[in-house]
């Protein structure tokens, strides 16, 4: 059986996202293939039974016949590293992960493995990356992401800790490259990584739509209250504006797609906001656009201030997202800037894109091939 074992540099790679393509992939091409995520450390309840969120989009996605237990053996709660230092933890975590593999990886012929972040990621429960490859006799591929000398700094880093673990590491992939503003930066990577001894194995291309946040995810990881939920809570937020000028100014600086955050009690701009959404809605069902996705994404309302029930009635009319916050503007524009990205069942166009991505930048029969011998012993 083939094994690839998906690492990363870090959080917010591509990681996922190359899991999801890949695996598809896979299936595509009528290999039977299994999906394991030995620990997570973000993770829901599927069926009463926690685990990984990224095991419950793959068993979502496609219809995995594994239970949750299998695809997601170990997940680490709130309070988990410190119970696991204090000796609380007696349960053999090794154990359950070799249950999971076990059961997804019988009658297959392919098996992925997602890793948690990077190769150390886990190590504080004797559960890195490096350490669970080794477990399974796996070997590794790295993801990272664009730049020329973060990726390569990274990737030898990765690489390091893993071969101290006796586990291979066949190549890597880098994520979120803008062909354009670089167009010799494939070369570049290719190049610089060879020095180290490390293959190339993709380049995905920089999409916005994978890259940023939905309005679900912002209501989801950003405490406050949904005003109005707008359209279509599945819209990615292409611009972040803070509305910190009149409203007229404001409004000169909004994008379709544009997320404005500004002060609850600015009901100048909330309601020039709200005018904007509605008209430029009406032309797009004028013209035969989506009305959907035409304009301003939607607003955070800053500092707990509730506008009047005039205003907020305008922001329903015009079918604007409007999303209220306790946190001050600059605050919450820093949150808007560091959520995390992640892909979740519902997100179809999202998981589209993906799909097609992976499929078109990466080359799968080359990736299958690096894998087709077992790891060494």
């Amino acid at each position: 059986m083939r094994q690839i074992y998906l690492a990363a540099t870090g959080q917010n790679r591509g990681k996922t996202t190359v899991s999801l393509g890949l695996l598809a992939a896979l299936l595509d091409r009528g290999l039977p293939t299994g999906f394991i995520k030995p620990v997570g450390q973000r993770y829901a309840f599927l069926d009463g039974v926690p685990a990984d969120e990224d095991a419950i989009l793959m068993k979502h996605v496609f219809g995995l016949p594994d239970p949750p237990s299998s695809l997601s053996p170990v997940h680490i709660p709130r309070g988990f590293t410190k119970a696991f230092i204090n000796g609380e933890v007696v349960e053999d975590l090794g154990e359950r992960i070799l249950a999971g593999y076990a059961a997804v990886s019988k009658d297959r012929d392919v098996l992925l493995v997602e890793g948690t972040g990077h190769a150390g990621v886990g190590s504080v429960v004797n559960l890195s990356n490096a350490a669970v490859a080794r477990m399974l006799g796996a070997r590794a591929l790295i993801v990272s992401e664009a730049g020329v000398g973060r990726p390569i700094d990274e990737i030898v880093l990765n690489r390091a800790l893993f071969a101290r673990h006796g586990v291979d590491v066949v190549g890597a992939v880098v994520n979120k490259v803008d062909h354009e503003a670089h167009p010799t930066l494939v070369t570049i990577l290719e190049r610089g990584l060879h020095i180290h001894g490390i293959e190339l194995l993709g380049v995905l291309p920089y999409v916005p739509l994978l890259s940023n946040p939905t309005l679900a995810v912002l209501t989801e990881q950003m405490p406050g209250e949904l005003l109005h939920p707008g359209p279509d809570l599945d819209r990615p937020v292409e611009q972040v504006t803070i509305a910190a000028m009149r409203a007229e100014h404001a409004m000169q600086n909004a994008q379709p797609g544009g997320l404005i955050i500004v002060p609850g009690d600015r009901e100048d701009v909330i309601g020039a906001a709200a005018a904007h959404a509605a008209a430029t809605r009406a032309h797009a069902i004028e013209v035969g656009d989506d009305p959907r996705r035409a304009g301003l994404a939607g607003l955070v309302l800053t500092g707990g201030y509730r506008p009047s029930l005039f205003v907020c009635d305008e922001v329903r009319r015009a079918d604007l997202f409007c999303y209220l916050v306790e946190h001050e503007t600059y605050a919450a524009a820093s949150k808007v800037h560091d959520l995390l990205v992640k892909t979740h069942p519902a997100d179809t166009e999202k998981i589209a894109a993906i799909k097609s991505l992976v499929s078109e930048h990466l080359d799968i029969e080359r990736i299958l091939e690096r894998f087709s011998e077992p790891a060494n012993a």
